[in-house]
């Protein structure tokens, strides 16, 4: 095993084990929303696959977008016909979404997502968070935000990478363009059942569960998703 070192990068205190340097989450999408958009990212081609049936119609309902990245959640509702709020603590991620066709119709805020919401409780009909919770350490206080802004009537969708991909040493991360390095941003050993507890403690009801793993189509699509073909490695939940 690679011995760690501790050194620091920009001010941030950076993890380096072999080729891999893990940063706080953060500065990590901060660098990553250079490339985001233009990686064959097989988590997101998968969840693009899955996902689209546990959405529903939004047009003309209050919509939340925790963690929301550069935007492709946010626009899309947006242009379906949903008031959108997108959040995201890594302000580099928010320009980039900000700059991006459609961004006028979506409120953005900034905000450190680990923390208490800066939302009223039952302001949005639905509640999406999306490639996210492998980054939160306390689950069941995130998931009680979830439930506190939804309203009685709406539901939360959440995608996450699947935990077994720990198994096979596999993080979120990408590479750097400046220096050529693997960048991880810090995540947490999170399980199927701590998601699941987090929602029950939170007062949702699990209205689904499913895990998927890469098929030969997406093998196909992207060099990057061959490796882990018949792996689980996206895990859906819709609550309510």
């Amino acid at each position: 095993m690679t011995k760690e070192e501790v050194n620091t990068l920009q001010g941030y205190k950076v993890t380096s084990s072999g080729s891999v340097d893990v940063v706080p989450t953060v500065f990590g999408y901060d660098r990553w929303s250079e490339v985001y958009d233009s990686e064959q990212n097989p988590l997101i081609l998968l969840e693009e696959k899955h996902m689209p049936p546990l959405v529903g119609a939004v047009a003309g309902l209050d919509v939340a977008d925790i963690g929301c990245g550069t935007g492709r959640h946010a626009l899309r509702l947006a242009a379906a016909g949903a008031r959108v709020t997108a959040v995201d603590f890594s302000e580099e991620m928010l320009n980039r979404a900000r700059a991006k066709p459609g961004a006028e119709r979506v409120r953005f805020v900034q905000h450190d997502i680990a923390s208490e919401l800066p939302f009223e409780a039952a302001s949005f009909d639905r509640v999406f968070c999306c490639l996210v919770l492998d980054h939160i350490a306390d689950v069941k206080n995130f998931f009680r935000e979830l439930a506190r802004i939804r309203r009685p009537r709406g539901f939360v969708v959440i995608s996450v990478m699947h935990p077994a991909m720990m198994l096979r040493g596999v993080q979120a991360r990408f590479t750097d363009p400046a220096s050529g390095r693997k960048i991880s941003p810090q995540s947490y050993p999170n399980q199927i059942s701590d998601y699941v507890m987090a929602a029950v403690h939170a007062g949702l009801r699990l209205d689904h569960l499913s895990e998927h793993a890469i098929d030969t189509g997406l093998a196909a699509m992207s060099e990057r998703a061959a490796k882990y073909l018949d792996w689980p490695m996206l895990l859906l939940m819709r609550l309510s």
